[in-house]
């Protein structure tokens, strides 16, 4: 089932959200809308993605409304620097809403990837795209299986709790999220973002 658009902008009021049924992928839009001079908190989702961005070159496998594909467009004072921290930040605000929304407690591992039941439930990529960072985040909700390929390393909410999670909710819960631990950062700085971390991580 399609994203429901009217129920998540009415949850994000004043917040530009962007919907695709398909696209290569959201990060190059969000990168796009970023240089023609798109405000901090601009949302870029789709329903499908045809060549998904994963870490170091790899591809993130995207089936047709099972996941959130989703690129964040934000602006922190000093966009060079402050890329790792931003991953950080969108790496805590990714397990935060997951555990929210569905109840799984997922693991963070340094710096991109969500594992739960030591497989990958998500995935954070951060690009630099003019004054901006774009946060290209990929969340496993409702997958029911995975190619044969993927099976041995990768799971879904669904697959872990046994239901359906509203994607909606998931998306709103993030956009939440992602401000409150980037307002940390531009608050508090990068220790407090990495202090946060260390603490979930148990170290």
């Amino acid at each position: 089932m399609p994203l429901n658009l009217e129920r998540v902008r009415a949850k994000l009021p004043g917040r530009t959200v962007i919907w695709f049924e398909s696209i290569p992928s959201t990060m190059p839009e969000a990168a796009r809308l970023a240089s023609e001079g798109a405000s901090a908190g601009t949302v870029v989702v789709a329903e499908e993605q045809t060549a998904g961005q994963g870490r170091l070159g790899r591809s993130w496998y995207s089936e047709k409304e099972s996941g959130l594909y989703v690129s964040f467009v934000l602006r922190p004072a000093a966009p060079e620097g402050a890329l790792q921290l931003v991953t950080v930040a969108a790496g805590l605000a990714a397990q935060e809403a997951v555990e929210r929304v569905s109840g799984v407690r997922c693991r963070i591992k340094w710096p991109n990837d969500l594992l739960a039941d030591g497989k990958k439930c998500g995935g954070i990529l951060c690009q630099t795209a003019e004054e901006a960072v774009i946060a290209g985040i990929g969340i496993n909700v409702n997958h029911a299986a995975f190619p044969p390929e993927l099976a041995g390393t990768a799971t879904s909410l669904r697959m872990l709790t046994g239901r359906i999670t509203a994607r909606e909710e998931l998306l709103v819960e993030l956009a939440e999220r992602i401000d409150h631990y980037c307002g940390i950062l531009e608050g508090d700085g990068g220790e407090a973002v990495l202090r946060l971390f260390a603490e979930r991580a148990g170290k």
